[in-house]
């Protein structure tokens, strides 16, 4: 796989040690004044949806938004982690819950998946990527991720070193392949250089990237299967299980981080099982709804 040419937006991977000082502008809400207490202000909290891995699973994160939007909530910014950031960047470009929801009935399967020779090259795996790549940056309309209508957080791991990569700038469709491309399944996305895969192996639910962004609120997403309900047979039954188990074991500590979860029940969903996507966005909504009322006392206090 080839890395960008010379036209190509240039990414800009922020280290963890430069994450904690992004998105100081956008802590700064707004000052009231609580009657008979002039001297404590107040100020509205930064909201950030957070929306996790899961693949065919990540439908639900549609269910979340539609019930956000029929609320009159709107983060004030959106980081999605695999499945989740497939959602992330076509919500932070403006597109609405049912939009979205359209896009999810009519999408083609083949669309996004150009499957190369199994496991051929130096990576192996066996979807390339353009084709999702291509869908995201014709979808967005070729936004890069610093003209996102929301800003949007698209997190990656980068294959050397195995830590975690909050993009913030660039090619967005280029992104989101970087953040969805599961190891045995997407061959890595080359990006200046350097090799990316799963944003799901190293931050399931990236709650910890939306505070590095400024969010003092955070409503996350859950949709992570449980290993118990996983399919361990076969070499992919193997990969999925493996997967499932190192992603809780993660979400035990990133999730505590979260003001609200919202966790879809997928059931024995399947991360390939793109036949229920009307029962994932269904799922999610319902998820949703029960949340709500946490939801506004969150955003009231």
């Amino acid at each position: 796989m080839n890395s960008f040419d010379s036209k190509t937006p240039l990414f800009e991977p922020i280290p963890n040690s430069r994450r904690r000082f992004l998105g100081i502008s956008l802590g700064v809400g707004a000052i009231g004044i609580v009657p008979g207490c002039t001297s404590t202000p107040t100020r509205k909290p930064v909201v950030a949806l957070v929306l996790g891995a899961g693949a065919a699973r990540g439908f639900a994160h549609i269910g979340v938004i539609k019930v956000l939007e029929a609320q009159g909530i709107r983060p004030d910014m959106v980081v999605g982690s695999s499945a989740g950031s497939v959602i992330a960047a076509l919500y932070a470009s403006g597109a609405s819950g049912n939009e979205l929801n359209r896009l999810a009935l009519n999408l083609d399967e083949a669309t996004i998946a150009d499957w190369g020779l199994p496991f051929a090259g130096r990576f192996g795996g066996l979807i390339k990527g353009d084709a999702l790549q291509a869908m995201l940056n014709r979808e967005v309309h070729n936004k890069t991720i610093e003209q996102m209508n929301i800003p949007l957080g698209v997190v990656a791991t980068d294959l050397q070193s195995g830590k975690g990569i909050l993009f913030r700038s660039g090619n967005t469709g280029l992104a989101v392949r970087a953040s969805c491309s599961v190891p045995g399944v997407f061959q890595p996305a080359v990006i200046s250089g350097k090799e990316y895969i799963d944003g799901g192996l190293v931050a399931p639910v990236p709650v910890s990237y939306a505070r590095q962004m400024g969010a003092t609120l955070v409503i996350a997403v859950n949709i992570s299967s449980e290993p118990v309900h996983q399919d361990a047979s076969g070499t992919l039954g193997i990969l999925q299980q493996t997967i499932s188990i190192m992603q809780r074991s993660i979400n035990q500590y990133e999730l505590k981080a979260a003001d609200i979860v919202i966790t879809p029940q997928l059931k024995q969903m399947s991360s390939a099982d793109f036949k229920s996507r009307n029962a994932a966005v269904l799922a999610g909504e319902i998820a949703a709804q029960e949340q709500m009322a946490l939801i506004k006392e969150k955003l009231r206090g």
